[in-house]
């Protein structure tokens, strides 16, 4: 844990990596991925855990109450799916959680690889695998900072940095999960207009995953140096449009159908190897829904086999 009130944290890395970023209460706190991997909040809170934290120069009658947390969920919100997020965090939690204690803000977060795209209003947004199918991780139709899509564009239009999208993350879902490839139209028609008067666009970050139907192998393999890294696994079905041809309705209609041993499985056969084969069958996973034709989808990358985790105050 690191504290310091004008910190940021700078990371090179090639597989996931977990950052616990504290700052005082009233500072910027600035988040920061690679160029291959996005923002992951694991959690954020707000208030004092410690008497040693953030302690300097402070009576103890503001550090002495340690029982004290809040969650902030606005970090979430605000960076998930971005490769690097900066916040001012005054007024960021919902209220004080203990008046009269010197508080601070510990974040905790990793940096998974995932693609990305940004697309200004009125533009179409192009994701395409080249293996896999595409699996969408966040969305957000709106503006989250000054500088993105303004060129030539007023100021007032850019003011607002806290502007989402209510439903972003369903339409873009429901056109993109899958497939190979897919277009956004980046429009309030598709998506309202969560900031009226301000100049929007679409951001959204995405895995190239693998997906086979029942009975077929998933053959996962990665470029000589690296290996696989599993996000998440699911054997079972959770659309009724997936490996569905030929197949009578009744054979889809159940679409919340999830093996609960499906990352372990995935995890065990193939996590640090350069390759690996996994069939997706009910003598794998067992049978979550006796009756359903089921599919695996299997989200991973390919990282490299060393680590460089280097932090700068």
């Amino acid at each position: 844990k690191m504290y310091h009130s004008n910190l940021k944290l700078f990371i090179m890395f090639s597989i996931v990596i977990v950052v616990v970023l504290t700052v005082i209460h009233y500072v910027l706190m600035f988040f920061f991925c690679s160029d291959t991997g996005v923002i992951s909040v694991q959690s954020a809170t707000c208030g004092r855990t410690s008497s040693q934290i953030c302690s300097i120069g402070r009576p103890p009658s503001e550090t002495s109450y340690t029982q004290c947390s809040i969650d902030v969920t606005a970090v979430f919100k605000r960076c998930n799916g971005l490769r690097e997020c900066e916040l001012n965090t005054q007024g960021l939690a919902p209220k004080d959680p203990c008046f009269g204690t010197y508080k601070y803000y510990t974040t905790n977060y990793i940096c998974i690889p995932a693609e990305t795209s940004v697309t200004c209003h009125g533009g179409y947004s192009y994701l395409k695998c080249e293996n896999g199918k595409i699996q969408i991780n966040t969305a957000n139709y709106g503006r989250t900072d000054k500088t993105t899509c303004s060129e030539g564009r007023p100021s007032e239009q850019l003011q607002n940095t806290n502007c989402y999208s209510p439903n972003a993350l369903a339409p873009v879902s429901k056109s993109c999960n899958g497939l190979e490839s897919c277009e956004v139209f980046a429009t309030h028609t598709v998506f309202t207009d969560p900031c009226f008067g301000i100049y929007k666009y679409l951001a959204i970050s995405y895995f190239c995953s693998s997906l086979v139907c029942e009975h077929e192998t998933s053959a996962l393999n990665c470029d000589d140096g690296t290996v696989i890294c599993v996000h998440s696994a699911n054997y079972g079905r959770t659309d009724s449009s997936t490996c569905s041809t030929g197949r009578p309705a009744s054979q889809l209609a159940k679409t919340d159908c999830y093996a609960l041993n499906s990352q372990t499985v995935v995890t065990s056969g193939c996590e640090g190897k350069n390759s690996c084969s996994i069939l997706a069958s009910n003598s794998v996973f067992s049978d979550p829904c006796v009756g359903t034709f089921k599919y695996l989808y299997i989200s991973y990358s390919c990282v490299s086999k060393c680590k460089c985790d280097c932090t700068e105050q």
